[in-house]
């Protein structure tokens, strides 16, 4: 297999090129490279599906920054999440169409003449069901491992009465009369460079090509329904909140057939009572007791996977940092697992008895409880890095 060049190069702009500049780069990618500009050339419909899939990752802030920090492995194994692989022709003119303002691809190959103002009457439109959003909510130990959820949605299916079609019995139509069956309608405007042609879709099939003669009772010639369906959603570990997840072909279903729209899964965490999430790393506060951080012991501390036992040295400092390797998330990229810092506190008692307070008092002149300058300072230098 070829290896993939640079999404950026494909699209010939700099790695700090704005959204617009990507967007207007990849507009003319697509004109040089389009079908109907170049009939039967298979170099130039790779490089045509090489910067929608450019574009695709490019354009998208999440998957722009994945690729930045890990480039192509970043979407290794990511099938059915927006990967930018496997366009079809369909893929790309049903997602990327707005691009050129309706002129290009309402499907098949027509849509280039439509920009240029050409009289080409190729293909008509192929309708493109809307997406649907949902947001998952997921714990720490859900993210850790990755997890199947099962979500029902209400959204527009295939009417099965008609088979998606609209029409009853599946074959009430006519070529529309105001299109011929093109799909598109001309207009010719005259202007001051001259006669300038134009196309757009008929406005009496949007764009179908035909009409229905007799509609489907069930769906009243839409195609479609509303309908309950249960979606099974496998998500990755490791991922993050605000992460969007995108599952093809589950959003709602086309009018009258077409290719359906996505379901967009947005994830939400669920805060968790005692770790904190960092990246890839956990942290957790270790509140110690006084005799405990002075003496020494074994403390447990919670993980994803359960307790597990730690030895405190002797004379532990507050402000100190333990680090458990490998005790935090993955990366949803499947590069490493961070770690578990635990950070250590120490709790100072906001009340004494009569006793305790004659049993410190004593303590106070020993040597041993007059803070040392390297003492200080170590602890100093650790509060100066939480905020270096």
């Amino acid at each position: 297999m070829a290896e993939k060049r640079d999404y950026y190069e494909v699209l010939g702009v700099e790695k700090n090129a704005s959204a617009d500049e990507i967007k207007k780069a990849y507009r003319k990618k697509a004109i040089q490279y389009h079908p109907d500009k170049n009939p039967g050339n298979k170099e130039a419909e790779e490089k045509f599906k090489e910067a929608a899939e450019a574009y695709e990752i490019l354009s998208n802030p999440e998957k722009r920054q994945r690729y930045d920090q890990f480039g192509h492995a970043a979407f290794d194994g990511s099938a059915g999440f927006g990967g930018g692989g496997g366009f079809t022709m369909e893929d790309i003119f049903s997602r990327f169409g707005d691009i050129f303002g309706g002129g290009f691809g309402g499907g098949g190959f027509g849509g280039f003449s439509d920009f240029f103002g050409g009289g080409g009457s190729r293909g008509q439109r192929v309708n493109r069901g809307s997406d649907l959003r949902v947001k998952v909510r997921l714990t720490l130990k859900e993210i850790a491992t990755g997890v199947e959820k099962k979500i029902k949605v209400r959204k527009y299916v295939a009417c099965s009465e008609c088979q998606g079609t609209g029409a009853a019995h599946g074959s009430s139509f006519k070529t529309c009369a105001t299109c011929k069956g093109t799909g598109t309608v001309t207009r010719v405007q005259n202007t001051i460079l001259g006669r300038m042609q134009t196309q757009s879709a008929c406005p009496d099939c949007q764009g179908e090509g035909k009409t229905i003669t007799d509609k489907c009772p069930a769906c009243h010639g839409e195609g479609v329904v509303t309908k309950e369906e249960v979606i099974t959603i496998n998500i990755p570990a490791g991922v993050a909140q605000g992460m969007q997840l995108t599952v093809t072909g589950k959003g709602n279903a086309a009018r009258r057939g077409g290719v359906p729209g996505d379901l967009l899964v947005v994830i939400e965490e669920e805060s968790d009572q005692e770790l904190v999430r960092d990246e890839n790393d956990l942290i957790y506060n270790l509140l110690l007791s006084f005799p405990t951080a002075a003496l020494g012991g074994t403390v447990e501390i919670p993980t994803i996977d359960g307790k597990v036992k730690v030895r405190i040295d002797a004379g532990t400092q507050p402000g100190k940092v333990l680090r458990l390797r490998g005790k935090g998330l993955p990366s949803v990229n499947r590069y490493g697992t961070g770690d578990l810092l635990v950070n250590i506190s120490v709790y100072v008692p906001e009340s004494l008895s009569r006793d305790e307070k004659k049993l410190l008092e004593g303590l106070a002149e020993s040597e041993n409880f007059k803070t040392s300058p390297s003492v200080s300072k170590r602890i100093f230098d650790h509060f100066r890095n939480l905020f270096g």
